[in-house]
């Protein structure tokens, strides 16, 4: 299992952050779903009303429309087709939670998520009690197969929408001028890593993608064989320190540590510095779910781009692993505090096909101008992260909590 470091849980009334095993592999089909719907919520109760419609960007969508695309998941893929007579919540809420599926119709467009105040958080809320209820009395019957994995899907899907919530959040509150706290308790805190060494794997073949029983995404299918050279990774990824070091020896103006394309997105967006990083008084502070922090030397790098991956590894002399050789060495190092870049283009595993229908467009579609990043974040739920596991962004995009591991 990868190394989650310690469960959070709030002080107070409710959990925001899960526990480690909160739930058990014996838990039924049902019982994970609750579970799953109802963090969702929790991760919502610290904000304020006014929190749940901002969007500062397109790429951050406001935490209402989290609440209510992955209610409509369920009330598309699963209840229309599977409960007779099922007649929809409201007309217009496929129209305002559809994302990207265009075999489903139209929607309102990524960008204009923020410009929708109503429906209200309350009437969101209202949506979602009612698809779980209709849910929970389904499953209560004879499901087919069928329902079931699709339920399972939904269950996923959500979860990856819970990490995007709380690194949405975090933009949302981290471009407030006022920078406030969303929490007096988060998983932004480590143990000290101490020092990284160098992780020795013999070339030869390795067999990649996911095998045996156990839910995954399609991108993660077609178990193949890769031929890799000797190479060495470290044992850790890369830390706050060498970014310091970095910045101090004027890493982000050094255009021969950049892609072409990577320099120019440094001069054009004025980049200086890793996402919530803040020099106050000739000292560096870093934004977390708590407020802002002095940046520990000691703690994982974060929200940095694949250009700056690239360019801190070039710096340092070694360079990103491919994620095939990241996949054959996991066994020997921990990983899960973040998503780490690696140096593949995200690209389809040898017959790959696209599954039927929509959800045929869930990952395929994505395969063109991402890189990969692999393991997990302290963002990722628990039970959501395996080492087969493919995440995918364009190369400039930060919000989430990415950072690297060297190789060489």
């Amino acid at each position: 299992m990868p190394d989650r470091g310690p469960g959070w849980t709030t002080a107070g009334k409710f959990p925001i952050f899960q526990e480690k095993h909160e739930m058990p592999v014996t838990a039924t089909l049902a019982d994970r779903l609750l579970s799953t719907r109802s963090h969702s919520e929790a991760l919502c109760q610290p904000l304020q009303t006014e929190d749940y419609v901002v969007q500062p960007i397109e790429d951050v969508s406001p935490p209402k429309w989290h609440l209510g695309h992955t209610t409509w998941f369920f009330e598309e893929f699963v209840l229309k087709p599977f409960v007779p007579g099922y007649s929809v919540f409201h007309e217009d809420y496929a129209f305002v939670f559809n994302s990207y599926y265009e075999s489903l119709g139209e929607r309102v467009i990524r960008a204009n998520r923020g410009n929708l105040s109503r429906p209200s958080v309350q009437g969101v809320y209202k949506y979602r009690r009612h698809v779980t209820e209709k849910l929970m009395e389904f499953l209560e019957g004879e499901v087919p197969a069928e329902a079931c994995d699709l339920v399972e899907v939904g269950i996923h899907h959500e979860q990856q929408h819970q990490e995007l919530l709380l690194t949405d959040i975090k933009y949302i509150l981290g471009n407030n001028p006022l920078l406030p706290a969303y929490s007096d308790c988060g998983p932004e805190e480590f143990p000290k890593l101490g020092a990284a060494e160098w992780i020795t794997v013999p070339g030869g073949h390795y067999d990649i993608g996911h095998r045996g029983e156990g839910f995954c995404f399609d991108n993660e299918l077609g178990r193949h064989q890769v031929l890799l050279g000797d190479f060495e990774i470290a044992s850790l990824p890369v830390t706050n320190r060498d970014m310091l070091d970095f910045i101090a020896d004027g890493g982000y103006r050094r255009f021969d540590l950049w892609h072409a394309e990577g320099w120019d997105w440094v001069n054009r967006e004025g980049i200086r510095a890793p996402l919530y990083w803040h020099e106050r008084d000739g000292q560096w502070q870093y934004y977390t779910l708590k407020g802002l922090q002095p940046v520990d030397p000691e703690a994982p790098l974060a929200h940095i781009s694949f250009y700056e991956a690239y360019a801190l590894a070039e710096w340092k002399g070694f360079r990103l692993p491919t994620e095939f050789e990241w996949e054959a060495a996991q066994e020997a190092f921990g990983w899960g505090n973040r998503w780490e870049w690696t140096g593949s283009a995200y690209l389809p595993y040898p017959g790959y096909r696209k599954a039927p229908g929509a959800l045929g467009e869930y990952n395929g579609k994505f395969m063109v101008s991402q890189h990969v990043l692999r393991g997990a974040s302290v963002a990722t739920p628990h039970g959501h992260s395996r080492p087969t596991y493919r995440n995918f962004f364009h190369p400039h995009l930060r919000w989430q909590y990415t950072g690297l591991r060297l190789a060489r």
